[in-house]
């Protein structure tokens, strides 16, 4: 979940082309991939996490946003399931923007419902992002924005190989990086 409590500020992470990493998902749970109607699933999750007021706005915003490329969403929005009751309960997206041109990978909307959290499944997704994302794309470098108010998400960006970028890219200037580490330093491990 987010943590309002600190000032929000934009962090670019950026990782160098490797290898997937290895993915450890707790038992009792599985990857799917996206289906038709799972936007509500990704809208309940993304509001519980306080990306978004509300479902309502989460769910306005996926629609306007990747249900015109449906195609896509099918092979690069993510869940993790409980195997037991079929709850989604984490969802990421292998995306990607236009770059001066230039189709640029990304990590996006990274999100682990508050019931689910400390139980390594954020660790999970992000690697089974990053997996797919080279598989889809091939070996290229992968981007993704966080913010302060994610402090505890860019341990787990750490851990899979990102590092803190201090150029901007496309919209995101990422120009008070500093500023942002100094707010998260004490979150580091």
């Amino acid at each position: 979940m987010l943590d309002k409590s600190l000032k929000y500020m934009d962090i670019l992470m950026k990782r160098e082309a490797a290898p997937a990493p290895e993915i450890r998902l707790p038992e009792g749970f599985r990857f799917v991939n996206y289906l038709p109607g799972d936007e509500k699933d990704w809208a309940r999750i993304e509001a519980a996490v306080l990306e978004f007021d509300d479902e309502a706005q989460a769910l306005k915003y996926f629609s306007d946003t990747f249900l015109p490329h449906q195609d896509e969403l099918l092979r690069r929005c993510f869940f993790i399931e409980d195997a037991q009751t079929g709850e989604k309960a984490a969802t990421a997206m292998s995306w990607w923007e236009l770059i001066d041109g230039n189709r640029t990978p990304w990590l996006h909307w990274i999100g682990v419902m508050p019931g689910y959290q400390g139980k390594g499944l954020g660790v999970a997704m992000v690697g089974h992002c990053i997996a797919q994302a080279l598989e889809i794309e091939g070996p290229v470098d992968l981007h993704l924005h966080t913010q302060t108010w994610s402090h505890r998400a860019v341990n787990i960006y750490l851990k899979y190989g990102f590092r803190v970028v201090r150029e901007p890219l496309g919209e995101w200037k990422n120009d008070k990086v500093d500023e942002a580490l100094a707010i998260i330093a004490p979150f580091m491990r």
